[in-house]
């Protein structure tokens, strides 16, 4: 049995990645930024008041595992915010929060839980294929494409310094997800958040610390950078 905390699980892939581990009984620390009577009631742990953009509550968060003697063996960033503007009509202040939750909250979370993983642990960053620059061929979604490519950098940089401590990171796109922060680009291609969290879980199982830091699909395609 493995501890995992993951990020932003009141919905979405979050939820269904929390309800997943928690049915092959995984122990599961699940935060959210208001709460989930829904897990809680299943027996999973709840941190609510978790925003992933206020160092504050994750410091707190720290502070209590490790006065439960709990040591985390994967952590999954999964919070995230997708509303875009076209160019024309870009939101400056938006964009900013974009990358405060998108790259900056993987790198705040992961830096405010140092102490609290295990040698051999594991971090997992959502992000996005649309992030990538070698397959940008359409441009547009600037908030959520510029603040997912700063998160693959951020990734890149954990990991460097992350196996020095016994953890890796690993990079990955779930796909094209029906979620609220899909809307707008939902496709035949879509996917439910069940089936996504099944192929994070998947990526997240087989990754080995011999793994180079590389960004790939749920599928197991390795997407350019």
């Amino acid at each position: 049995m493995a501890v995992y905390l993951i990020t932003g699980c009141e919905k979405g892939i979050g939820r269904s990645l929390a309800l997943q581990l928690h049915e092959r009984g995984e122990t599961v620390i699940a935060t959210c930024m208001t709460d989930s009577e829904e897990l809680r009631g299943l027996g999973l742990r709840v941190e609510p008041g978790i925003d992933v953009t206020d160092q504050a509550p994750i410091k707190a968060l720290a502070a209590r595992l490790k006065s439960d003697g709990i040591k985390i063996d994967v952590l999954i960033s999964n919070a995230g915010v997708n509303y875009n503007k076209p160019l024309g009509e870009i939101d400056y202040d938006a964009m900013i929060h974009h990358f405060n939750v998108n790259a900056l909250g993987p790198l705040r979370v992961t830096e405010a839980l140092l102490d609290c993983f295990n040698e051999g642990g594991k971090v997992g960053v959502i992000t996005s294929r649309i992030a990538s620059l070698g397959e940008n061929s359409s441009g547009g979604v600037y908030a959520y494409r510029v603040s997912k490519c700063a998160a693959n950098m951020v990734a890149v940089n954990l990991n460097h310094d992350l196996r020095k401590r016994g953890v890796m990171v690993v990079i990955m796109h779930p796909g094209m997800v029906m979620t609220d922060m899909a809307e707008g680009f939902v496709s035949p291609v879509s996917i439910t958040a069940e089936d996504a969290a099944a192929g994070l879980i998947n990526l997240l199982d087989h990754a080995t610390p011999g793994d180079l830091p590389e960004f790939r699909h749920i599928n197991g395609d390795l997407l350019p950078w």
